[in-house]
């Protein structure tokens, strides 16, 4: 009888995901660059904040030159010690910002936005990290979007660079499960339940960023991106993210540990710091893909087993068919699952032991 319940369960759960009338796991909301969309961006600022990005920044900056004409860019070089500042300076139409030492209370990108953002004067906003490029008519494209869904704030989740077979493995999920933790239909809707950004790439009336009290109500927001998000609906505005295929990351990972370096630094945040969610989620990944592993071959409970593991691979086809990979990856998503598990425990781990959210060589977190 046991036996039965713990094969029934898994079955339950991704039939259940798969059947969710929300549909976490579909890619439906995506938007791919227009070439042939051509718009004056005169009423567009882009604040970048940079900090020792010289190998990444000028690619970035060219992607935005493509965009077409009237693009205002700022570059907040945030005290980089590379040659982050020089590159930036070399395009003549960038303007770039010497920022000022991080103040107390304060994470550094959020400090670095604050001070550009006094020097916007254009009706809209688009905040872009120094490692994003945006392919050409990719802008156009997103302020169409904006208008056309009368959104006050819309975010690009970025492609992620797959050079690695640690890359192939983990990036994809990555995204899968934080549309399953912030799904996207639900956030693009008018209920407050849940507000999802991508911090990556996000579009935004400024008056709306002023409305809310712009980055000082959020300066020190681990998850700024989504803490973003949630204050523009709580404000009244609308929010719209989505996947794009051309809204690309340039940083590199391509192994295990520069991975687990990106996700041990704020999944434990992700979770509130809270142990009790800590263990609630331990337990649903080992009903979700342990157990099921575990009983492929038990006899009289087998078939529910296989049809678990099933449902479990046909809800993550649509990622792998998005970003154009062997549908054979979704074979290793219980070995990915277990990883993602390993390095959420290694983030608390890391915080249980005083060791807080790490970035370019500054220290966020409580307590830190």
């Amino acid at each position: 009888m046991w036996l039965l319940l713990c094969a029934a369960i898994p079955l339950v759960m991704w039939l259940g995901l798969l059947i969710a009338p929300w549909r976490p796991w579909s890619t439906r909301e995506h938007l791919e660059a227009d070439v042939s969309a051509s718009t004056r961006l005169d009423d567009i600022t882009v604040l970048i904040p940079a900090r020792n990005e010289a190998d990444v920044i000028g690619a970035t900056l060219r992607g935005l030159q493509a965009q077409g004409e009237g693009l205002q860019i700022i570059v907040i070089d945030d005290q980089s010690t590379d040659g982050t500042a020089r590159i930036a300076s070399s395009f003549s139409s960038v303007r770039v910002i010497s920022g000022e030492p991080l103040p107390e209370g304060w994470a550094g990108k959020l400090w670095a936005l604050e001070q550009g953002r006094q020097h916007v004067r254009t009706s809209l906003t688009l905040l872009l990290d120094a490692d994003i490029e945006l392919r050409p008519g990719m802008l156009a494209t997103l302020l169409q979007h904006k208008q056309c869904e009368q959104r006050q704030f819309v975010s690009i989740m970025a492609d992620l660079r797959r050079t690695s077979f640690w890359d192939r493995l983990l990036l994809p999920a990555f995204v899968y499960y934080f549309k399953l933790l912030y799904p996207f239909a639900i956030s693009n809707s008018p209920s407050t339940l849940v507000a999802a950004g991508a911090g990556g790439c996000i579009l935004v009336d400024t008056g709306m960023l002023e409305r809310i009290g712009a980055f000082a109500s959020l300066r020190d927001a681990l998850i700024d991106d989504c803490t973003l998000a949630r204050q523009v609906k709580r404000a009244g505005g609308r929010t719209w993210i989505g996947l794009s295929r051309d809204v690309v990351s340039l940083r590199p990972y391509g192994s295990f540990d520069s991975i687990h370096r990106m996700v041990a630094r704020s999944a434990f945040t992700q979770l509130g710091y809270s142990t009790v969610v800590l263990l609630v989620v331990t337990a649903l990944f080992v009903l979700a893909y342990g157990v099921p592993m575990v009983l492929l071959g038990a006899p009289g409970v087998w078939p529910l087993a296989w049809l678990a593991l099933v449902a479990m691979m046909l809800g993550y086809l649509p990622m792998l068919l998005y970003y154009r990979m062997p549908l054979w990856w979704a074979l290793l998503l219980p070995l990915g699952a277990g990883l993602y598990l390993g390095m959420t425990w290694s983030s608390a781990v890391r915080y249980w032991r005083g060791v807080r959210s790490q970035w370019k060589g500054r220290v966020y977190g409580v307590g830190a």
